[in-house]
């Protein structure tokens, strides 16, 4: 349920910039979701049309990128992707740590009809 009150505050951001450029309306927001970010992209989506309602958002496309969680094993140095259900380094076996890629949530860019 925290989707929700994220959402509201990218449906602002939007609006808040549509209105500071003078645009008619906003086409589309682009936004980037780290997969261990703790966001499910699906609720987003879903909060985004109902929040948008009545807003010069209101029928904006939401185009959410993303971004797969990497890995950096310690015992050899490589960065890898990780895969699902492990933590291992596909290169020496070692356990992984984990970095920031993956945590990633933020607006990207908000596109306006002018």
């Amino acid at each position: 349920m925290h989707e929700y009150p994220l959402t509201k505050r990218i449906v602002d951001i939007a609006v808040r910039e549509a209105e500071e450029q003078k645009a008619r309306r906003v086409l589309a927001v682009r936004l980037v979701v780290g997969e261990t970010s703790g966001i499910i992209a699906e609720s987003v989506q879903m909060y985004f049309d109902v929040i948008a309602e009545g807003t010069p958002a209101e029928g904006a496309e939401l185009l959410i990128t993303s971004v797969k969680p990497e890995m950096r094993c310690p015992a050899c140095g490589r960065k890898f992707i990780r895969p699902r259900f492990s933590f291992s380094c596909p290169d020496c076996g070692a356990l992984g740590e984990p970095t920031e890629t993956g945590r990633e949530f933020y607006i990207e860019s908000v596109e306006l009809e002018i």
